[in-house]
């Protein structure tokens, strides 16, 4: 499938995880990608990779200019780095807290601020930022990283009302709990990893966690013509997890 042939996506946090199937579901549905990334070692080449610090708005400006440059313009910007964050609003320090959100809510900010001028010159513009299920469901031991994430869905909703007359698309992607490579790392500090994972599949209705692959179609999907009527829409990828009460299974 090209269906996206032509068009010049830029994605944030693509060399792993989400990030990385994201990007390689775009290169295959025919879109030239450049990925920003604090560590793109794991970009295939010969894709165009910056490094880039998503906490530093002088390093991202710069990498957008050059991603820009590279392209040749810009017409889809996928907002995925991100990182997380355990414990109740107890046990964060302050330093923390500044350090999530500068990373998830200020680093939305900041790439796609530097990313609206070139955006403003596609015939197909879209912003695509992948929030998550923390921002529309309780869930224990996560405030911080639900805060940062309900800011997130917030901003979604902000920017695709500024943006709108301009042609520039804005939406989100709320995954459910993913196997990516933070969740593998979570899990393998825990007392019980195989008790943890079993754990975070049950709360899924469907039983398992979402995967990368899953999650990354609805990001391709939100930035492609398909959607050319979708915007300020958070996007549900997580097993029925925000909407489905699914009664207690019956016992054999």
């Amino acid at each position: 499938m090209t269906d996206l042939s032509g068009l010049r996506a830029v994605v944030t946090g693509g060399a792993s995880g989400i990030g990385l199937a994201t990007t390689l579901m775009l290169v295959e549905r025919g879109a030239t990608v450049a990925v920003l990334d604090l560590d793109p070692s794991g970009v295939p080449r010969p894709l165009l990779a910056l490094k880039t610090d998503v906490s530093d708005d002088a390093s991202v400006s710069a990498a957008v200019e050059a991603a820009a440059t590279g392209l040749g313009g810009m017409d889809i910007l996928v907002n995925n780095a991100g990182i997380g964050a355990q414990g109740t609003v107890e046990d964060n320090p302050d330093e923390q807290w500044h350090r999530v959100l500068d990373v998830n809510v200020m680093g939305v900010v900041r790439t796609t601020r530097a990313a609206l001028p070139h955006l403003r010159r596609s015939a197909h513009a879209s912003v695509v930022t992948t929030c998550s299920i923390a921002a529309t469901a309780g869930l224990p031991q996560r405030a911080l990283y639900s805060a940062s994430k309900g800011a997130v869905l917030s901003l979604t909703l902000a920017m695709a009302t500024d943006h709108v007359r301009e042609g520039i698309r804005v939406n989100c992607v709320n995954p459910g709990t993913a196997d990516t490579p933070w969740v593998t790392r979570l899990l393998d500090a825990a007392d019980d990893p195989e008790a943890e994972r079993a754990a975070l599949n049950s709360r899924q209705p469907m039983g398992r966690l979402v995967t990368a692959d899953e999650v990354a179609a609805a990001i391709v999907y939100l930035a492609s013509p398909a959607s050319a009527s979708v915007t300020g829409t958070a996007l549900a990828v997580d097993g029925g997890m925000q909407g489905l009460r699914l009664r207690p299974a019956a016992r054999s």
